[in-house]
């Protein structure tokens, strides 16, 4: 039976009947998503503390999937529908929208002047899935074993929809106390309706968030725009799928003015890694592409394993003829937090090592991030004038959008990177890497890779002279 996953799992848990089942859903209730908010709005159907204690529980239930997996998942659903046909303005909302790294449950709004004949459209994409649900202004799909959730309304509803369908439930529960149940045609109308200036999503379940809304006092978080190169991505010569020129073209068409090319090194895990040999065949590589992309600075990098002991895997000589050095502490080597401490700060320490990339080492989903004494890592990195990434790759997220934050406020530089494998990800990676930096409040005078190549060469020569 094609059913919704809450109002299947309410049943089996007796939280409800089949009347119940169909009492919630007259109530526009059919998602964790809408039980979330409808408790936090303290609404009547759900006052009973058994959907209080079935939402906790099913929350835990559900397996989310990473931010990547989400929008490879959106993409193939959104891309069909364009902007030409009856529905407009579609965009992933709920928590990809707020650049969480673990996504529950897909949610998409649109805007149409005929709700139901988008509906309808959506209904007729050509890819095999259940419809759970259904009205004029709604459709919920089982697709490649996720529910996505589509929601449409006319335009001058639309901020109000993807206000609502972007949460966080308390966040959107509190505001709408403020304001009332007007309608809206932007979010900046609803948050204005509420007496605040509008809050990026990415910081809406901020504890300060409110009371920055209220004071006005919100910084100019940085943005896709605001990137000028990227400087941590990967070829055939190590773990990546395609070739320099291809790395090169794609990065040209994204519309960057630098990139590095930054290949693992030797005793690295990855799959591929680059010997010496390699590593003079690439340099060869980059200076004819060099030539034939005048428009763009190539820079030749590459990304070292700190070892076990905490030297790089790669000698200081070789290193000192390259442009750029990304270290990385990839194999935890079973230390301790003491141990991995001092690996990261003799890497961040070391003359010629530019960046410290995905700092923690998170694996979204898998593992937490490294526990090392990260005051200790942001002050000798502000000292050093070495930079701490934030990377893009939906496995990382790494440096957290909190530790971004932290790092920030210690003075530290921070670069956005994709540690890209393939040039078609490129774009996307780098947007998530912007995402997870918004979440920390990060404006762009505090990322590198804002600044023109100029400036970029200043930073990195600079390490080298201290």
């Amino acid at each position: 039976m094609n059913v919704p996953f809450l109002l299947r799992r309410l049943r089996e848990l007796n939280v409800i009947d089949d009347a119940g089942a169909q009492a919630l859903e007259r109530d526009g209730i059919v998602t964790l998503a809408d039980l979330d908010l409808a408790i936090a709005e303290q609404r009547p159907a759900v006052s009973a503390r058994s959907f209080a204690h079935a939402a906790e529980a099913l929350g835990l239930e559900r397996r989310p999937m990473t931010l990547g997996r989400a929008w490879d998942v959106a993409s193939a659903l959104i891309q069909p529908l364009g902007d030409k046909g009856p529905i407009d303005n579609v965009q992933p909302a709920g928590h990809m929208r707020r650049s969480e790294p673990l996504v529950p449950a897909i949610v998409i709004v649109g805007r149409a002047s005929d709700p139901a004949r988008a509906i309808q459209a959506i209904a007729d994409l050509p890819f095999t899935f259940d419809i759970v649900h259904r009205t004029a202004r709604r459709i919920v799909v089982h697709f490649e074993g996720h529910e996505v959730d589509f929601r449409v309304c006319p335009p001058d509803e639309y901020g109000t929809l993807l206000f609502v369908a972007t949460g966080p439930a308390a966040h959107v529960a509190e505001i709408q106390k403020l304001r009332g149940r007007r309608l809206a045609a932007s979010e900046a109308d609803i948050y204005g309706h509420a007496g605040l200036a509008w809050l990026p999503p990415e910081v809406r379940d901020a504890p300060e968030a409110m009371d920055r809304a209220r004071a006005g006092s919100l910084p100019d978080l940085i943005e896709r725009g605001d990137i000028r190169g990227d400087l941590h991505m990967h070829t055939t010569y190590s773990d990546g799928r395609d070739s320099v020129r291809q790395m090169v073209q794609a990065s040209r068409a994204a519309g960057y003015e630098y990139i590095a090319i930054t290949d693992h090194s030797e005793h690295a895990g990855a799959s591929r890694t680059l010997d010496l040999d390699d590593l003079i065949r690439q340099s060869d590589e980059v200076e004819r592409l060099r030539q034939q992309f005048p428009d763009m600075t190539i820079l030749h990098g590459i990304e070292v394993d700190i070892m076990p002991d905490g030297s790089l895997d790669c000698a200081d000589a070789v290193l000192a003829r390259l442009d750029i050095v990304l270290a990385s502490l990839h194999d935890g080597a079973g230390h301790d937090r003491r141990k991995l401490t001092n690996r990261c700060l003799a890497a961040i320490r070391h003359p010629l090592v530019s960046v410290i990339t995905h700092p923690a080492n998170q694996l979204v989903g898998r593992r937490e991030g490294y526990d090392m004494d990260y005051d200790a890592i942001y002050a000798a990195a502000a000292e050093t004038g070495t930079a701490l990434e934030v990377d893009g790759a939906p496995s990382h997220l790494d440096l957290s959008g909190e530790r971004a934050r932290e790092a920030v406020a210690a003075g530290v530089t921070l670069v956005i990177d994709s540690d890209c494998h393939r040039s078609p990800a490129l774009d996307r990676q780098m947007r998530m890497g912007v995402g997870t930096a918004r979440r920390g409040w990060v404006e762009p005078r505090h990322v590198l890779n804002t600044r023109p190549i100029a400036d970029v060469r200043a930073f990195l020569a600079r390490k080298r002279t201290t």
